[in-house]
């Protein structure tokens, strides 16, 4: 599955955090990933005593997701980076080994601009949620 989101978005470990895209198409993306403590032993120090993955990364793995589900449904193309993010709530933390599923709804897009909104649920509970703006790069 791995090899499938590397070749839609160019994040790659340890800074990959998509594992797979469910859904994509002009109004939604749905992707999963589950974190793991011993691949991701980068990560394990920020809430070493609760486990908890930082929500920063919630959000960028959100946000590659979102990404990862645009070029699958080719919507965009061309190479974009994050400029802007808004509405950040960190709801609840998010553990390692439990399976995140992340919704993005497709707000804007098109060749130079994607604009996006996401919910992180774990366990059907939502963890983080944010309104963020991609801008084409290259």
């Amino acid at each position: 599955m791995k090899t499938e989101i590397e070749k839609l978005i160019p994040h790659r470990f340890p800074f990959l955090f998509v594992d797979k895209i469910e859904i994509a198409n002009e109004k939604e993306v749905v992707g999963f990933k589950s974190f793991n403590a011993e691949e991701d032993k980068m990560l394990t120090g920020s809430f070493p005593k609760f486990n908890f993955i930082p929500g920063m990364i919630l959000i960028e793995s959100m946000a590659q997701c979102g990404g990862a589900g645009i070029k699958k449904a080719g919507l965009a193309d061309g190479f974009f980076g994050l400029v802007s993010m808004e509405k950040v709530s960190f709801l609840s933390g998010a553990t390692y080994e439990e399976e995140i599923k992340y919704v993005i709804k497709n707000l804007r897009v098109s060749n130079r601009l994607i604009k996006q909104s996401g919910v992180a649920y774990v366990q059907n509970r939502p963890v983080a949620e944010a309104t963020w703006l991609c801008a084409r790069i290259d």
